[in-house]
């Protein structure tokens, strides 16, 4: 994932949300495709999200056997290395598969925040 530079111009806190429809995986016991939907919220610190480095960085895990659990940690620890945000909400929320649906979600915030 790459970043960009950001320069707060106002006051109050300012929240960043970037999603994408296209995550896919490849589930661990059945050997199956998961879709889900990734979201990333965030206050910036002093760097931005670029997005197409988002998108392919995503699309990385198609061809990866993973848990819809182990992808959000997976994918929340890189995005706090590399964008060290203030505050972050990152949720992994999957389709249905067998009757049963699957949302992940973590938060994190800085002592100062």
């Amino acid at each position: 994932m790459l970043t960009f530079n950001f320069q707060e111009q106002s006051r109050g806190e300012h929240w960043v949300t970037i999603s994408t429809e296209e995550y896919t995986s490849i589930c661990p016991f059945s050997n199956w495709p998961d879709f889900g939907r990734v979201e990333i919220s965030y206050v910036p610190n002093k760097k931005c999200l670029e997005l197409k480095s988002f998108k392919l960085y995503i699309n990385a895990f198609r061809n990866i056997k993973i848990f819809h659990e182990t992808a959000l940690e997976v994918i929340f620890a890189d995005f706090l290395e590399v964008v060290n945000p203030k505050k972050a909400v990152i949720k992994v929320d999957m389709n249905v598969r067998g009757n049963v649906k699957t949302v992940c979600k973590k938060y994190f915030k800085t002592s100062q925040s």
